[in-house]
């Protein structure tokens, strides 16, 4: 399978550069798997799409403010680390421009001294180990120094911060949100229980594969990175209790779904857990437990356009997303959304 099958052409002026004013404004693009079927509706129409019974999962991570700009101590000379993965309670797996700078031994320093970090190793594909000294709390220094780390496509200054999190994110840990779930507000989260519908938690700590491009044509030789999980023993009752009673399981986001698909054995059954996931999920993919998944637009030739066109169809998703172009829907991070029944 080759990387060039998931090229589409996007206008450029339908990247969404800045959130809407509310939420669950944002359009939704409903695909029936079944009948090929696109229907347009509003994110709040969500309502009309979950029963009694079925079981909405969410991604309960947050984003931390991973961006931190120093310089380093010898040279003065400017310096980016974005945090990617904790290692150690002062260890952190980071992304440095520009990294030729950043040799093992370089110290950088921030916030005119309040943090200081040396690079102590190089590993995987260039990312550093830096190890961070600081006096005080870390979360609230990082509060103070760090900003955002909105992705690349995104040149629009984000004036509230809270915009680029989900209302129930409550675990620190994401260099990235799961942008699936910036479309509810906690009101609509209330209608959805009120229906009947179960609400079930996981956690899934996004990191570098947000970042990192497929380089390789052969999508096979694609390796993803491991991102942390933990989902506990109450949420996986909640996932498995939809399943026995024959309702459907509505995973909010690639990551949800990546989540549930690495917990889940053969028979479809979610063990309660915690640990590191690199699972790669592309067209010929047999899903254990995600029955209808909400997502966003996806970059070209991403992982994340690989996964939903693995839950639907590649050529029925390359279709939606011609449609999505024609009808001008917003796209990535702050734009709108997709319902695949």
């Amino acid at each position: 399978m080759k990387l060039s099958d998931f090229y589409y052409d996007l206008p450029k002026e339908l990247i969404a550069q800045d959130p809407l004013e509310n939420r669950s404004d944002s359009r939704l693009m409903v695909v029936d798997r079944k009948t090929g079927e696109i229907t347009h509706k509003h994110f709040y129409n969500i309502l009309d799409y979950v029963n009694q019974g079925d079981c909405l999962v969410i991604n309960d991570t947050k984003v931390i403010p991973a961006r931190l700009m120093g310089v380093k101590e010898d040279t003065g000379a400017s310096i980016e680390v974005l945090l990617l993965k904790r290692r150690e309670e002062k260890l952190w797996e980071t992304l440095v421009k520009p990294g030729k700078k950043a040799r093992v031994g370089a110290k950088i320093s921030f916030g005119g001294g309040l943090l200081s970090g040396e690079v102590v190793d190089i590993v995987e594909e260039g990312n550093r180990l830096i190890r961070f000294e600081y006096e005080g709390i870390w979360e609230e220094l990082l509060d103070r120094l760090g900003q955002m780390p909105l992705p690349p496509y995104i040149t629009h200054q984000l004036k509230d911060r809270n915009r680029y999190q989900t209302v129930y994110a409550k675990h620190d840990g994401s260099a990235a949100a799961p942008t699936a779930g910036l479309h509810f507000t906690k009101e609509l989260l209330a209608q959805v229980k009120e229906k009947g519908v179960e609400i079930a938690h996981v956690t899934l700590h996004v990191g570098l594969g947000t970042f990192r491009p497929v380089k390789v044509e052969n999508i096979l030789e694609h390796h993803m990175h491991s991102e942390f999980y933990v989902v506990e023993e109450a949420e996986a009752e909640k996932i498995n209790r939809a399943k026995a009673g024959g309702n459907r399981v509505v995973s909010v986001g690639t990551t949800s779904t990546r989540t549930l698909e690495s917990v889940a054995d053969e028979q479809g059954i979610v063990h309660a857990g915690s640990g590191f996931t690199d699972i790669f999920i592309y067209p010929g993919y047999s899903f254990r437990v995600v029955d209808s998944l909400i997502t966003n637009f996806h970059l070209p030739e991403s992982t994340l356009l690989m996964l939903v066109s693995a839950f639907s169809d590649r050529e029925q998703m390359m279709r939606a997303y011609e449609e999505a172009v024609r009808e001008k829907y917003r796209f990535f991070s702050f734009g709108d959304a997709m319902l695949i029944l």
